[in-house]
């Protein structure tokens, strides 16, 4: 039941994103300085933890380090100072 909301929520989340009308659905109008590009901020955000949550990361494609190389980094730069 759960994975089922979470699939229908990325789903919306990727029609928001697409959005074939080109700006017929808007939350926040994109000619708002500043904020106007919040809500598709949002939905990919969205979509982001929907697919983390089925087990696809695709935060290295926003030069993001997984947890094991940011702990490796943190022991390199330690022994680098002794």
């Amino acid at each position: 039941m759960k994975g089922t909301v979470i699939i229908i929520i990325a789903l919306l989340s990727v029609i928001y994103l697409l959005n074939p009308t080109a700006g017929f659905v808007e939350f926040i109008p994109d000619n708002i300085p500043f904020i106007g590009n919040l809500d598709e901020a949002t939905a990919m955000a969205v979509l982001l933890a929907c697919a983390r949550y089925f087990g696809l990361d695709l935060s290295r494609f926003f030069g993001k380090k997984g947890e094991d190389a940011q702990v490796q980094d943190i022991v390199d730069v330690d022994e680098v100072r002794r």
